[in-house]
């Protein structure tokens, strides 16, 4: 019984955990910081618009989830040495798993925007595909120091 409270408690922290974590470029995501400041705002027409893939890439804790459960699980079959060495089995798969499943939840369909500006320059930014884009849109560009997304 108190295996399963243990194995229940750590996947209850691994999805409070994995949802702290945010890595979107969307034109329509703000971060806190990003918020009650001046933006720079450009005009100009869409040149193109190319699809990527936006990697958010690893914070290890899908590897270190899915090797602590993996390693509980498999000291939990038989018993003094074979539980050890299933343990180890068990913590190297559990991670193995964990981190992809982490990956996978992490890319995301992303676009390249290039956007002729009204003074004739070239832009390209890469955002989340959250929002369409096709040659000749009239759109806005919105720059911070840090950050440049594009908008209708």
């Amino acid at each position: 019984m108190k295996k399963i409270i243990l194995i229940a408690t750590v996947i209850a922290a691994t999805f409070s955990l994995s949802a702290c974590v945010s890595t979107r470029t969307s034109g329509s995501v703000y971060r806190p910081y990003q918020t009650q400041n001046e933006m720079t705002v450009r005009m100009g027409v869409v040149d193109s618009v190319r699809e990527v893939t936006i990697d958010g890439g690893r914070s290890g804790v899908g590897t270190l989830t899915g090797a602590a459960l993996g390693g509980l699980a498999g000291s939990s079959v038989g018993g003094g040495r074979g539980s050890t060495a299933t343990g180890i089995v068990g913590a190297v798969v559990g991670g193995i798993i964990g981190n992809n499943v982490e990956s996978n939840a992490n890319v995301r369909k992303g676009f390249e925007i290039t956007v002729r500006l009204d003074n004739g320059e070239l832009k390209a930014i890469t955002q989340d595909a959250d929002e369409t884009f096709r040659p000749g849109d009239r759109v806005r560009l919105l720059s911070d120091r840090r950050t440049t997304r594009v908008t209708h």
